[in-house]
């Protein structure tokens, strides 16, 4: 399962090399291509190929673009509601996610008994050291917040029996990696590089890539504010205590400094507050989160397909 917007010539290199690669050891894959409000229309024949293992090709054409993550969210709700499948091999079709990747996520899916979902573990990038730059920031931000590390991206393998948890998951509607993570499935972690794309330049910029790392952020919004809370509640109380400082030394020494404790005392009383203020308003966000359903992709999935169309073999 791959989304796409108008990268119809990378994605069908991509499956003309995935089908090479997988030959040896898988009997058969069907492509599922989530055709994300592409302005340019799919040419089959552009598709079409003299396959080995490739046994069907289909496109669910979505009403508007959505964005990755939600492509992803409505092609896994798709195929839970179709079923019979042993595994989904979720990768960008742009050619990053190589098939020769998708060949060691495969063995690796089968050491380990079809039973965890298996995530690319990117060890090396290939974008300039600006990119590389903020995505470290990126990581440390999520780390600090979450308390878990970012590893990984969209190229996995997932066990089919995992699709009917992840899709009654209102978190797999912003990203799917984290929804994943979220939701305490077994994985496991198989170093990959990254490769080049295939065609064409990625059509992410700084703003979407942004909103990307915020829709990860956002599915641990529960813990982080939790996180917040604490950290509020700790920088108010030593606010507090600063204010008693403050005060005992304006009482019992002759040490402070004319109208010193005044503006200390007022200065930490409005800090003080301010960490109070946070610490209210993360208490009534985290309870309204958990007391929200949301979006739920197995439920309104729907609303956004607007066409299937069977590419390979043709109806």
């Amino acid at each position: 399962m791959m989304p796409v917007r108008d990268d119809w010539q990378s994605a069908a290199e991509l499956i003309r090399l995935l089908d090479k690669s997988v030959s040896q050891s898988i009997d058969a894959i069907e492509v599922l291509i989530i055709d994300d409000g592409s302005v340019q229309q799919c040419k089959p024949r552009e598709l079409v190929s003299d396959f080995k293992t490739v046994r069907s090709i289909q496109t669910l054409r979505l009403r508007r673009n959505v964005g990755h993550q939600r492509a992803i969210a409505i092609g896994l709700s798709y195929l839970q509601k179709m079923g019979a499948c042993d595994a989904v091999v979720v990768m960008d079709a742009d050619g990053e996610d190589t098939p020769d990747g998708v060949v060691r996520l495969l063995e690796s899916f089968s050491a380990s008994g079809g039973d965890k979902a298996i995530f690319a573990e990117r060890r090396r990038r290939s974008e300039s050291l600006v990119f590389r730059s903020f995505y470290f920031l990126y990581r440390a931000l999520h780390r600090g917040l979450t308390g878990i590390s970012v590893k990984v991206g969209n190229f996995s393998v997932l066990p089919s029996k995992h699709l009917d948890t992840l899709v009654v998951m209102n978190e797999l509607w912003n990203h799917y990696a984290a929804a994943v993570f979220r939701s305490k499935l077994p994985f496991v972690l198989v170093p990959i590089p990254r490769g080049h794309r295939i065609a064409g330049k990625s059509k992410m910029n700084f703003v979407a890539l942004v909103a990307h790392g915020l829709s990860a952020i956002s599915v641990f919004g529960d813990i982080i504010g939790v996180r917040i809370l604490i950290a509020s509640l700790v920088g108010s109380g030593l606010a507090g205590l600063g204010i008693l400082a403050a005060v005992l030394i304006r009482v019992l020494t002759n040490r402070a400094i004319p109208g010193w404790a005044t503006y200390a005392t007022g200065t930490l009383a409005i800090i003080m507050m301010q960490f109070l203020t946070i610490a209210a308003s993360f208490t009534f966000f985290v309870l309204s989160n958990r007391s929200s359903a949301g979006f739920l992709p197995a439920r309104d999935y729907a609303l956004f397909v607007g066409e299937i169309r069977s590419i390979y073999p043709h109806e």
